[in-house]
């Protein structure tokens, strides 16, 4: 069965964004890319530092609420529609609960064939990146480098600290079918 999904999943600053740009450019059909930074910025600004939203913490830990969550079940559906619908999808996402949160996905994607991508960032490399970045808040990618993965099946898993996201892509392009 063709790959119509694939799923990224990491913490901030693991390089998700550049992997689904190169995997955008080796695969030999067009794939949207789509990541939870759309999502969140897609919200009205009054649920971007709520409880009932997403709210960021100075020690760059990230909490959401219940409206945040009915959103976000919404976007999901939406992203699985599109699928069903037949484009092809590359997501950049963050699972803050772990495998709680691949299972939103999971359930909302039932039928749809994925391919699920771990990518993996050592702590200090991605704070690093996130410095550099400068649009992040300080711990974050710290807090969620391993936070992200815990509980979480992968079908494949690449490491950013070691190398370059093109080389990533091609290892999950050559899983794509």
């Amino acid at each position: 069965m063709r790959t119509q999904l694939i799923v990224l999943n990491g913490g901030s600053s693991s390089g998700k964004s550049g992997i689904a740009r190169c995997l955008q450019a080796e695969l030999s059909e067009p794939w949207l890319s789509l990541g939870v930074d759309t999502f969140v910025a897609a919200l009205p600004a009054a649920m971007q530092a709520s409880d009932a939203g997403i709210e960021f913490a100075d020690d760059g830990a990230v909490t959401v609420g219940e409206e945040f969550r009915t959103l976000e079940a919404a976007w999901i559906e939406g992203v699985a529609a599109m699928a069903r619908a037949g484009a092809r999808v590359i997501v950049d996402e963050v699972f803050l609960g772990g495998a709680r949160s691949q299972g939103r996905w999971r359930r909302a994607l039932e039928g749809v064939p994925v391919l699920w991508v771990g990518v993996r960032c050592e702590a200090g490399v991605a704070a690093g990146r996130e410095t550099a970045r400068g649009d992040r808040i300080t711990g974050m990618a710290a807090k969620q480098a391993d936070l992200v993965h815990q509980g979480v099946r992968y079908d494949v898993e690449v490491d950013t600290a070691q190398h370059e996201a093109l080389a990533c892509a091609r290892t999950i392009a050559a899983h794509v079918e």
